[in-house]
């Protein structure tokens, strides 16, 4: 994937479409090449392992996710019917709006070293920088991804080096992360509770093992969830390897194929999204093989001097 970035660095964007490059492959790459803004955020080292479904799951159905390292069972909550009175099941939180709302709440809280997150317009202005679009279906989608996440149960079951499995179960958020205004003279955009609380659990595990990326990334890729997921976990797995690793065809779809039946089709989907993951990691090194993926030891995509 190097060679897009040299096409684009010497001779833009136009040198790399005649160069037969894939042009959502150009366009990611050459608006992370681009962007001056140098935003990093972090995530849960667990959610660049294992992340939630790509698509709508019926109301009350569960979601489940192994990788190598880590299961990840996401319980959906229950909300107020239309009567007011009785409770109906909710649903899980999915596709790229979800993650990029996980996102900012990880990565303000990292900032500030504080389980308060503020919401509404600081979260509706991150939302904007990241290329998302205010208003209409859009607006729609982020108020309802809030409302799943706030009520969603995370459990993550961590394998660790000496055969025991860990066991985090909790909420991401302690108060509800969403509340529907019925106030008219509301001003517009304030859609959000003012503050959201992490949970002190998720909150440690945050600390503890937190992620960088980098924003540009994440913008130039904000509406392909799969290819951000991989993107992330690219981020948490190259810059500790020692040694070339292989990962099987088995293992990513396992990881990143929940749904898909056939592996012919899981591979083509796959290897489109990774172009995309790689167009904005460039110092990402990956080999694709007939039996898989090839990992190799690779520099972070976040400098150790840009944390300093």
């Amino acid at each position: 994937m190097g060679r897009v970035h040299q096409l684009i660095e010497h001779g833009g964007k136009k040198a790399a479409l005649q160069a037969d490059v894939d042009r959502k492959v150009v366009e990611a790459a050459s608006q992370f090449m681009s962007d001056e803004e140098a935003g990093i955020g972090f995530l849960y080292s667990g959610w660049c392992q294992a992340a939630l479904p790509h698509r709508r799951l019926p109301d009350g159905q569960s979601w489940q996710i192994h990788s190598e390292r880590i299961s990840l069972i996401v319980e959906p909550g229950s909300k107020l019917g239309p009567d007011g009175r009785s409770f109906v099941p909710s649903g899980v939180a999915y596709g790229s709006r979800a993650r990029l709302i996980f996102l900012y709440l990880q990565s303000t809280a990292i900032r500030t070293k504080s389980r308060e997150i503020e919401l509404g317009g600081s979260l509706r202005e991150w939302l904007q920088r990241m290329g998302i679009p205010q208003g209409g279906k859009s607006q729609r989608d982020v108020r309802d991804q809030a409302e799943r996440i706030s009520r969603c149960r995370f459990t993550f079951h961590v394998q660790q080096g000496n055969g025991k499995v860990g066991l985090v179960n909790q909420n991401v958020v302690d108060t509800a992360l969403f509340v529907p205004s019925s106030d008219a003279h509301q001003k517009q955009g304030s859609l959000f509770v003012e503050t959201a609380r992490l949970s002190e659990v998720f909150f440690d595990l945050l600390q503890r093992h937190p992620v960088p990326v980098q924003e540009a990334a994440i913008k130039a890729i904000n509406n392909n969830s799969v290819a951000l997921d991989i993107y992330a976990w690219l981020a948490y797995r190259l810059h500790v390897l020692n040694k070339p690793t292989p990962v099987s065809w088995s293992a990513l779809k396992a990881q990143f194929g929940n749904g898909v039946t056939r592996m012919d089709n899981f591979r083509v989907t796959f290897l489109d999204n990774l172009k995309l993951s790689l167009a904005v990691y460039p110092d990402a090194k990956v080999d694709v093989e007939e039996r898989g993926l090839v990992l190799h030891p690779s520099h972070p995509p976040v400098p150790e001097r840009a944390l300093r």
